[in-house]
């Protein structure tokens, strides 16, 4: 009787049986992976590669931001991508052209790997289960299906091997034919050599070659489970019967990705620098929240904004056209390592805080700021005290160091003292939101401005009306009264008003809507009265 030696001699004159399995066991389960990664990209809707490969940094950086750029390119490599997957597991899984399913597999984790791979500095916005350093998952499954191709296990158990088989019994079956074609005087001994493998083996063999399809109907089952069956609850909160919008599920909570962007953000100038009407506002990504009574919010976006989720923003910003981010110095480093590491080349606007304001021009400037301003708390407080001669030396020394310089407030009166003591910058930053939220509470004799938390334009109105004499641009910032008002109102309500810029302080998934709707209104009607002065 034939024996597996004599079906895979490669493999089993130096190898165990035990080492066989276990060479299959480490086949299925990178198939496996491989399988269950596809299938979840064929089933997430909208699912792209655009992502991985518009942050690309090494070596073949600019074929793969191409193809990132370029939609029927990137739903070319999109549709292998899912497709590779999906097969290559389904090779694996089941031992059927097992070498090929293997190099195949190893070029596709190859090309993950140069995309985007694990060397210092360049480890951004990457979703990883831990830290790498050269070596990730990519290289130590590529390594594994190295293995794999060498010892094709496909032979020992799977559909290679009842190819084998099929090509041996068909072999065989020539040889009879020939055998008995051959002239009675051939010795019959030579003639009994050649014979048909018995239908007990051939059972063998089929039985042997789909050993894995148990793992398969696992397979199958778990992803069952993850898709989910429709289960009571399901049929009950599907959004027909129950009321979505407030109940406590993740259904509705839909936001844009860059394929829902309708446009960039246009451009216009402060003196010499570019500068799109809609700006990143720093507070979220600092952590000052202005959530009012909700004092654990600020340590929330903190813990949400860690270093590679700034970076996956700032870069989001930048591909909706935003080019500038306007924030604190105590920011500087971020900026810079994402800078640094060639992730982008967003513009910094500092508002200059710090022990001093004067320190916080010097400190900003020294890290790339494209433009500094006297920040609306300090230069409210220093309005106040009648030292408007500090406001005017910073504006000053801004100005000598070759930078846009602007004045900000929160109180009216802050941008009028400045005015009338003669101060010329070249922009102005003033909070500016209508005062109709429910939350927009005003006791100026027991608390005054802001003291909630949750006011920082009392006075819209004279506001609107002061801002038309002034003949510089205007940044108009807490545009939302920090979440209070709805986008699409309160940008109408700014740009209407007045405002030359929006500085919005936004999650990386308001961006593309926020920029949806900031293109809506300034491309619709406007009962605007000031000039527009950039």
């Amino acid at each position: 009787m034939d024996t597996p030696n004599e079906v895979h001699p490669a493999l089993t004159e130096k190898l165990s049986t035990f080492q066989l399995s276990m060479l299959v066991v480490l086949r299925v389960v990178v198939g496996w992976h491989f399988l269950y990664e596809g299938l979840s990209k064929l089933f997430i809707s909208g699912w792209s590669s655009e992502g991985y490969l518009a942050i690309s940094k090494w070596l073949f950086a600019p074929l793969f931001q191409w193809i990132a750029a370029t939609p029927m390119a990137l739903a070319v490599v999109d549709f292998l991508n899912i497709w590779g997957l999906i097969f290559i597991g389904l090779g694996l899984m089941f031992g059927a052209l097992t070498r090929t399913a293997s190099v195949a597999g190893m070029l596709l984790l190859a090309l993950y790997y140069l995309a985007n791979p694990p060397f210092i500095g360049m480890d951004f916005g990457v979703l990883t289960e831990g830290n790498y350093l050269v070596v990730d998952k990519n290289i130590v499954e590529l390594f594994a299906l190295s293995v794999v191709a060498i010892f094709p296990t496909g032979s020992f158990i799977g559909i290679d091997r009842y190819i084998a088989y099929m090509r041996t019994k068909n072999g065989n079956s020539i040889a009879m034919e020939t055998a008995n074609l051959m002239d009675d005087s051939i010795d019959e001994e030579i003639k009994s050599q050649v014979s048909a493998p018995p239908k007990s083996f051939a059972r063998r063999e089929l039985l042997a070659s789909l050993a894995t399809a148990p793992v398969f109907g696992v397979f199958v089952l778990f992803v069952l489970r993850k898709l989910g069956w429709e289960s009571y609850e399901e049929k009950n909160l599907d959004g027909k019967k129950a009321d979505a919008v407030t109940s406590a599920t993740i259904k509705t909570f839909n936001f844009s990705s860059l394929k829902d962007l309708k446009a960039t953000v246009p451009m216009t100038k402060i003196g010499d620098m570019e500068l799109s009407r809609v700006i990143l506002g720093g507070n979220l990504i600092g952590g000052w929240a202005h959530a009012r009574d909700l004092i654990y919010v600020s340590k929330l976006v903190k813990a949400y904004f860690h270093r590679d989720k700034i970076f996956e923003t700032f870069l989001l910003a930048e591909k909706t056209g935003i080019n500038a981010f306007l924030t604190n110095p105590v920011l500087c480093g971020v900026i810079n390592d994402y800078w640094r590491r060639d992730i982008g080349n967003i513009k910094f606007i500092s508002d200059c805080g710090g022990r001093s304001v004067m320190e916080g021009a010097q400190k900003s400037i020294d890290n790339g700021a494209s433009a500094c301003y006297v920040h609306g708390g300090m230069a409210d407080k220093l309005a106040r005290e009648g030292k408007v001669d500090e406001i005017a030396k910073v504006v000053d020394f801004i100005k000598q160091n070759g930078l846009p310089a602007g004045i900000g407030g929160h109180d009216l009166a802050t941008i009028k003292t400045s005015v009338d003591y003669g101060i010329e910058p070249d922009f102005w930053m003033k909070t500016f939101h209508p005062i109709d939220y429910w939350s927009a509470r005003v006791d100026e004799q027991q608390y005054g401005l802001g003291s909630h938390d949750n006011l920082w334009c009392s006075d819209p109105k004279e506001t609107a009306e002061y801002m038309k004499g002034l003949e510089k641009p205007w940044i108009a910032f807490k545009t939302l009264a920090a979440g209070a008002i709805q986008p699409r109102a309160g940008f109408k309500y700014a740009f209407e008003n007045g405002a030359d810029f929006l500085c919005v302080g936004m999650y990386d998934f308001q961006i593309v809507d926020d920029v949806n709707i900031a293109l809506d209104v300034l491309n619709g009607e406007l009962k605007r009265q000031r000039p527009w002065y950039a």
